[in-house]
């Protein structure tokens, strides 16, 4: 495929395209990413931080076989819930999936809600090498004495920004934020913006899907309780019982640490319930500001169009116009 009107980067040379489609969590991008990767005769790369994960896949709303419709995925299903992933794993498998997706003349899809996998993707964002690991030993250890939401607040007040886009359960990110301030005197969220200035070595288009708020929260309820209804509670044991530590950093996911809270005996089935609720609606919160601080995005609201997704579609492939 010869893709037209892309542009060009600095030095003349044409930019491959690469599409973005991501919005809030159970806003609606599975359907619809799979609706434009027909129209663009594309493949799909997942942007999510558990959908990677073997056997976690009612929690993650993972996308069935059959919901892909024979549209190829990539970033699914490629590691165990013990093996070790995170931002740099994300962006040097995503780059090869990319390339593989362009040798066969197809368009990258880059489809999922963590916006800074995205991010790290769409501007070559280069992480700065530590080998010093005393700060993040020394972080570690207060997290076990003293409790995640206190680190949460060590970082708030070193890098409020940076505080207000991750949550105090994902104490990876938070570590290394504390980590990279201390061994640099910097902060993360002024290191990430600098980054974002590079030009992209892509002709992109981001998409960002939104709805309105309460019938986005509606929708995200109504999907806890049928996870629940699905087995959620027997996924998180049967993946307690073939020895995935409830401390992994995959188990630190919404809805899989606080099913393995009730399954310990520490709060009631709907304490659970209700507490997933409430941090994925919190999340998808978090989402839509770091979506909206992001440059060169279109957002697609589901009430500009009377919710027809067609109508929406449309919209989107007619504004990538390098087809």
């Amino acid at each position: 495929m010869e893709w037209k009107h892309c542009e060009e980067n600095m030095s003349g040379r044409r930019k491959p395209p690469l599409v973005i489609l991501t919005g809030p969590t159970a806003v609606g991008k599975t359907e619809l990413s799979i609706a434009l990767a027909k129209r663009l005769d594309g493949e799909i790369i997942s942007a999510d931080s558990i959908q990677v994960y073997r056997g976690m896949d009612i929690g993650s709303a993972k996308i069935t076989p059959r919901e892909q419709q024979g549209i190829r995925h990539y970033l699914i299903d490629v590691l165990n819930p013990d093996e070790e992933f995170n931002i740099f794993i994300f962006k040097q498998m995503a780059e090869q999936a990319i390339n593989e997706i362009y040798s066969k003349g197809k368009i990258p899809i880059l489809t999922g809600g963590t916006g800074f996998y995205i991010q790290s993707v769409l501007y070559d964002i280069q992480f700065p090498e530590q080998e010093d690991n005393r700060w993040r030993l020394y972080y570690e250890a207060m997290a076990k004495e003293k409790g995640k939401e206190y680190i949460h607040r060590l970082l708030r007040e070193v890098d409020a920004e940076y505080a207000d886009s991750v949550h105090y359960n994902n104490e990876k990110r938070v570590i290394r934020a504390l980590e990279f301030y201390r061994q640099t005197g910097r902060k993360l969220s002024e290191h990430n913006k600098i980054q974002r200035d590079n030009e992209s070595p892509y002709d992109f288009r981001y998409f960002v899907l939104n709805r309105d708020r309460k019938i986005l929260y509606d929708r995200i309820n109504r999907r806890v309780d049928l996870m629940l209804e699905q087995g959620l509670t027997e996924e998180v044991k049967h993946l307690l019982d073939s020895g995935y530590d409830r401390n992994l950093v995959s188990m630190q996911g919404l809805g899989y640490k606080e099913i393995a809270a009730y399954l310990a005996g520490e709060i009631s089935l709907s304490e659970a319930a209700e507490t997933i609720k409430r941090d994925t609606r919190r999340f998808a919160k978090r989402q839509l500001t770091w979506f909206r601080r992001e440059k060169t995005v279109t957002f697609f609201n589901y009430e500009d169009f009377d919710n027809d997704t067609e109508q929406m579609l449309n919209a989107m492939v007619n504004a990538a116009v390098f087809i």
